[in-house]
């Protein structure tokens, strides 16, 4: 399984999803090609479908690009997405205040430029964040993104290639906080960033706020203490003609978005890409179980 930030880089130039012949009435759930996308399309399919409606899932799509174009063509009616990605991803916009601000103009946008609305955003914050092991944290003192910045010059940084250029990456951390001029820069792939974390051959990675190694690993998170990344909530996004022929959805989705913290996340994440190596749509049955949201069992 690829990550978020890979599937970002994906675009949808030329691509066409075959034309749905059977389940027409059914709602169509999308989702990107990662962990945690494909686990959420799967927790919003299995609520759909366990209050009544049909569903037809069109999962692990791709990208940004590949899903918000399905979107669009009316390929599929709804999928997960996050504030921060529609911010700067799709919207190209600025970051702006906290999240309740960011969610409001990225729902008002959505509504305006592309007839989509979203649902309610869910509290977990898969933000970009750097990570460390607690032993390396308690060594050189670094808590947050500030100790980071001082402490740069004797530090070894594991980062995925797009940290390099994103404006939310090391040039916004250069420029918000100053310093962060690491001893060196490894590029490793998302997939192995933590083993080389684990390993001693890096210092410190680039994570996202809900990965599952932050449980599994027990690491420390810096604190983004001057607010450069911006909030990465995440909701259903959801065609207005989808939801105006099916108002129902959105009292069924919203009862799912306050469950989802940053720790039940991490969780949940760590069962599918841990040593348990669970199916997300195994991980989604339980957690609908377990919260009491299956009407039929």
């Amino acid at each position: 399984m690829t990550t978020r930030a890979h599937a970002l880089g994906l675009l949808a130039a030329g691509l066409t999803l075959p034309a749905c012949s059977t389940h027409r009435n059914a709602v169509g759930i999308g989702s990107k090609n990662f962990t945690e996308a494909l686990l959420l399309g799967e927790l919003y399919a299995q609520v759909i479908e366990d209050n009544g409606h049909p569903v037809r899932r069109r999962l692990d799509l791709g990208g940004t690009d590949i899903a918000m174009a399905a979107l669009q063509r009316g390929e599929i009616d709804l999928y997960p997405e996050y504030t921060g990605t529609a911010l700067l991803d799709v919207l190209k916009a600025q970051p702006r205040g906290d999240a309740v601000q960011t969610f409001d103009f990225v729902k008002s946008e959505y509504e305006r430029l592309y007839n989509l609305t979203w649902l309610d955003p869910a509290p977990m914050n898969n933000t970009q964040a750097l990570a460390t092991t607690r032993e390396l944290s308690a060594h050189f003192g670094l808590r947050t993104l500030s100790d980071v910045a001082k402490k740069a010059p004797q530090l070894r940084l594991g980062a995925v290639p797009e940290f390099a250029k994103r404006a939310d990456g090391l040039p916004g951390l250069q420029r918000v906080y100053g310093g962060f001029n690491f001893k060196t820069i490894s590029l490793v792939d998302n997939g192995l960033k933590y083993k080389a974390l684990l390993d001693g051959d890096v210092d410190i990675v680039v994570a996202f706020g809900t990965d599952g190694a932050i449980v599994a690993d027990n690491l420390v998170v810096m604190q983004d203490d001057k607010h450069l990344f911006p909030p990465y909530q995440v909701a259903p996004v959801i065609r207005l003609d989808a939801l105006k022929a099916r108002p129902e959805l959105a009292a069924i989705l919203n009862r799912v978005a306050p469950l989802l913290t940053d720790t039940v996340m991490r969780t949940l994440n760590n069962e599918i890409d841990g040593t348990q190596k669970r199916e997300p749509a195994d991980v989604a049955r339980d957690f609908i179980k377990a919260h009491g949201l299956i009407n039929n069992p």
